[in-house]
């Protein structure tokens, strides 16, 4: 005990002393953060080293117990997690100072992740059964790769990922005590110290910023120490105590790929939908996003906590209660992603543009295989009706096929022009909130008339003049040609 709480305490201390050093002197290096008022929303350039204030003083803080046997045996896994956290750690630092494309941190997280990986860091169990050879390190490594950049995403405001952090990690420490893992909360006692100390000098108004550094270390050593929260634990949700913890970076980074999948935007390409975006938009301050996702985030440690002291019957309960309450804050956000989706699959939108693409498809078909312009004028005809057309006029070859009427005056109605040829033309026009009998899009009804019908009529013959008085005389007048309506 004595140990954890001198790890603690020189962890504050170095992050208290630490942390405006680092601000003044990479701001008198001009390494700030500047704001875009669109997704950085702070007032003025503010530095974005902070993490490296981070990572100094919890290592100096484990250096100064190394020299004792007991804590050193029993912090042996977190000096074999080092090298990789260092790897993390350089990433981001690179990142802040010279900037890295997407792909090239990951692949960097995913080496971290690795060496994380042959240090000790795996997960043993999943559903109550020890994990196989063949999948222990595909999910330890998405894993450590979720949680990492999951604090990277969440890193919006002033004091939002330490905060968070903080709280992550503090539930870790408890857990630890509740549990008897001594190593662990040996471990996260003097990350939290960092944190705290680091918080001073982030919170809102903040005077230095994470930067990737910072926030790609933190959500490392979180998964790592998630893991090691976990391995002594067999019982069938295993890892759902460290899911509750995390649960908010790892929500948000959950949505952004759901939302950007079905955007059909890159995964790693940056908006205004994270989480603390969403509540700035519905009015709230930033100050108020931060104390809110605060709140948030001790809900989360309260399941957790509970979640690893419960009797294994009341496992599913609890996981239930917290799935519930964040569908009910998803829900509150209101992406209008999964509100489409929704209608789409259970609104009866998929069904409608399956039968539009049926019907487009259809038409297509029936005008290719029809063998006279009166086939192709029956076939519009029963397509427009379907649109709800009030009224169809062909222009064709010196003849007028009309269908239907417009009673109605211009201002009530619209009208479209698809050209066939420099005279002939199909003239449809709708009136407004017109009933449709199918899902029929009109936009892809005319792509389709023009790209078919076209080429179609020209197959069947060449149009005739209209000022022709032979082509009046040998071109029979059709049932159709009028013009009055049907």
């Amino acid at each position: 005990m004595n140990h954890m709480i001198w790890l603690g305490i020189t962890s504050f201390l170095f992050a208290i002393l630490l942390t405006p050093i680092c601000r003044d002197v990479f701001r008198s290096f001009n390494v700030v953060d500047r704001p875009d008022k669109e997704r950085k929303v702070h007032p003025h350039p503010i530095p974005r080293v902070g993490g490296i204030a981070i990572a100094i003083s919890y290592m100096a803080s484990l250096l100064l117990v190394r020299g004792d046997e007991s804590a050193r045996q029993q912090l042996s896994l977190v000096w074999n997690l080092v090298p990789a956290a260092g790897l993390v750690f350089a990433v981001g630092l690179i990142d802040d100072l010279l900037g890295l494309k997407p792909w090239q941190k990951l692949i960097g997280e995913s080496i971290a992740a690795c060496l994380a990986y042959w240090g000790g860091a795996r997960i043993l169990y999943m559903a109550g059964k020890p994990t196989q050879d063949w999948w222990e390190f595909p999910v330890t490594v998405i894993w450590l790769l979720a949680c990492t950049n999951a604090f990277n995403l969440v890193d919006g405001l002033d004091g939002l990922a330490a905060g968070v952090g903080l709280f992550a990690t503090c539930t870790t420490f408890v857990a630890a005590l509740l549990l008897g893992n001594v190593p662990l909360a040996l471990a996260t006692f003097p990350l939290a110290g960092c944190l705290l100390g680091f918080l001073c000098y982030n919170f809102n108004p903040a005077t230095i910023f994470l930067g990737d550094s910072g926030s790609l270390l933190i959500g490392f050593l979180l998964g790592c120490y998630g893991i090691i929260w976990t391995q002594k634990s067999a019982t069938l949700m295993a890892m759902a105590a460290p899911l509750m913890a995390l649960s908010l970076p790892l929500l948000d980074v959950a949505l952004c790929i759901v939302r950007r999948t079905l955007r059909r935007q890159p995964i790693f390409s940056a908006d205004r939908g994270h989480i603390h975006h969403r509540l700035l938009d519905r009015g709230f301050t930033p100050r108020r996003v931060v104390l809110l996702l605060y709140g948030i985030c001790g809900i989360g440690a309260i399941f957790a906590l509970l979640q690893s002291v419960v009797h294994a019957r009341f496992s599913g309960v609890m996981i239930a209660l917290f799935c519930a309450a964040m569908w009910i804050g998803v829900q509150y956000l209101g992406y209008s992603e999964f509100q489409t989706a929704r209608q789409l699959l259970f609104g009866g939108e998929f069904q409608r543009i399956l039968d539009a693409q049926l019907n487009l498809q259809n038409l297509e078909k029936a005008l290719r295989a029809a063998v006279s312009v009166e086939e192709c004028w029956d076939i519009l005809r029963e397509a427009g009706s379907k649109l709800g057309i009030t009224s169809m006029q062909l222009h064709y070859g010196g003849e007028t096929y009309t269908a239907g009427s417009v009673s109605a005056g211009p201002e009530d109605a619209w009208d479209l022009r698809i050209p066939l040829s420099d005279r002939d033309y199909l003239m449809l026009v709708r009136k407004f909130n017109a009933p449709l009998a199918s899902s029929m899009r009109i936009t892809p009804f005319a792509d389709l008339v023009h790209n078919t019908l076209r080429p179609k009529l020209w197959s069947l013959e060449e149009p005739l003049s209209a000022s022709s008085p032979v082509a009046e005389i040998t071109r029979p007048q059709t049932k159709y040609a009028s013009s009055k309506a049907d």
